[in-house]
């Protein structure tokens, strides 16, 4: 019988996330469906869900999608895969123009630039994936 180790488990918790909350947060009317956005800021929010889709299920692969023995390089891959959507999001930041969401259309201050629910998402994910990738690490 195989145990399912904490790693293991935080690794496929934040792939799954990285596969799905986009979709949960984006497939809606403040972006896919905001009609103040151009089809071009459309398309590229449609390259970001896919994206992380994409990263998640590699992730999810690497942990359980072979019958291979669990080795460093599939922890390494694995964590990578569960890491790169996150660390993506909060380089976006950095760039000319972005902020993590909308301001109002009350016309109430700019919201923040640096400070948002997806900074703390992406910091916990990141910090969970740090932690299981140093548990399974001294198991492999």
């Amino acid at each position: 019988m195989t145990t399912i180790r904490p790693g293991k488990l935080l690794l496929t918790l934040t792939s799954f996330w990285s596969a799905y909350g986009s979709y949960h947060f984006d497939w809606n009317e403040t972006h896919i469906y905001n009609p103040d956005w151009p089809a071009h800021a459309k398309f590229h929010n449609a390259q970001t869900m896919s994206t992380g889709a994409a990263l998640g299920l590699v992730g999810l692969y690497a942990l359980w999608g072979r019958r291979t023995p669990w080795t460093r390089g599939r922890l390494q891959v694995s964590t990578a895969a569960a890491s790169l959507y996150w660390i993506t999001q909060l380089s976006a930041v950095g760039y000319p123009g972005t902020a993590l969401f909308d301001r109002p259309r009350s016309g109430e201050a700019t919201p923040p630039r640096m400070r948002g629910p997806q900074t703390v998402i992406a910091g916990v994910a990141l910090a969970l994936n740090a932690l299981a990738y140093g548990l399974e690490r001294r198991r492999t």
